[in-house]
């Protein structure tokens, strides 16, 4: 484990204890080493096959008089950049620390996941307007050129949407990737679905209805990554943090009296750091400890970057007693 541990600056007042965990093992709390790494072939090969499906669509629908098409290519396109931006902050993340930015360029994949979720808001607006035009002049389609090439649609984003699917636990960058393909090939589906339909029925008002509904599925599904790419961009604690549990167990753990000023926030899309300091009135129990403390809080709550000072005196009388946590 490559722990970097700064200690000993006594004062006056109390010791000042730090313990930095900036490892980056292969621990069963932390995979952040892993997500950005391996979904470069992934992003390749998905922005090729869509590039490719977004020049067909355009084609077929421009010469099949298809708005739907020429609407689902729209969609796509967003598809494309949306996948170019989250591949970019992968790599961006990746890059040693420089300059003013001393945690490197990691939090580029929260802003890549936000702005993953905007690329979808407006895909979303763009087909519903469309969708409610159309509801009210409804327009004859080109059925079996629809849904060829919607065919081809839902086997390009399904296969793409797996590619990712694996990842989208761990990784809100990744999740916003996944979504974006698995979308689309709901988009595809309902427009193979409703184009069968209106070659059957001769209804045209099912095209817009089923882009409608649609509209409204994949609204639901970016509600949570846009909220979570905004808390983020926020400092927020990472979704599934239990900060009354990471309390707990810090004034556990011995010789802690107290503690105050936690702050746990993400500094990437999959890394989250904690700083906190401890009240010690018998003093620092030295390295180990504090190595110690930082591996538990790794493995126990994904904490890979922890910053832990040490004060032999209550800071202001602002420190958490035991019977404070809340």
């Amino acid at each position: 484990m490559g722990s970097h541990d700064h200690h000993g600056h006594d004062h006056a007042d109390h010791a000042h204890d730090h313990s930095h965990d900036h490892s980056h093992g292969h621990g069963s709390g932390h995979a952040h080493v892993h997500a950005p790494a391996s979904f470069g072939k992934a992003f390749a090969i998905g922005i090729t096959l869509n590039t490719a499906l977004v020049v067909a669509e355009a084609v077929y629908g421009y010469l099949g008089n298809s708005t739907a098409l020429l609407a689902d290519a729209g969609h796509n396109l967003s598809d494309v950049l949306g996948l170019i931006v989250a591949w970019g902050a992968s790599i961006a993340a990746r890059r040693a620390p420089s300059g003013r930015f001393t945690y490197g360029l990691r939090a580029s994949t929260i802003l890549a996941a936000l702005a993953n979720a905007v690329f979808l808001l407006v895909a979303t607006g763009a087909i519903g307007w469309e969708a409610i035009l159309r509801l009210r002049e409804p327009e004859p389609i080109a059925g079996v050129t629809v849904m060829v090439v919607a065919g081809i649609g839902i086997l390009v984003n399904g296969f793409t949407a797996m590619l990712f699917a694996r990842g989208r636990k761990d990784d809100i960058n990744i999740e916003g990737a996944y979504l974006h393909m698995a979308a689309d090939a709901a988009v595809s589906l309902g427009v193979v679905v409703s184009a069968a339909l209106i070659i059957w029925t001769g209804w045209l008002w099912l095209d817009p209805v089923t882009s409608l509904v649609i509209c409204a599925a994949i609204l639901w599904s970016t509600t949570s990554l846009l909220r979570g790419s905004i808390d983020m961009s926020m400092a927020a604690a990472p979704r599934g943090t239990d900060l009354d549990a990471i309390k707990t167990f810090l004034l556990a753990r011995p010789g802690v009296s107290g503690i105050h000023d936690l702050h746990v926030w993400p500094i990437s899309t999959t890394e989250t750091a904690l700083t906190c300091h401890l009240v010690m009135p018998a003093g620092s129990a030295g390295d180990a400890f504090l190595m110690e403390t930082a591996h538990l809080l790794k493995t126990s709550f994904r904490i890979g970057h922890t910053t832990l000072q040490v004060e032999t005196h209550p800071d202001n009388g602002c420190a958490l007693a035991p019977d404070d946590v809340v």
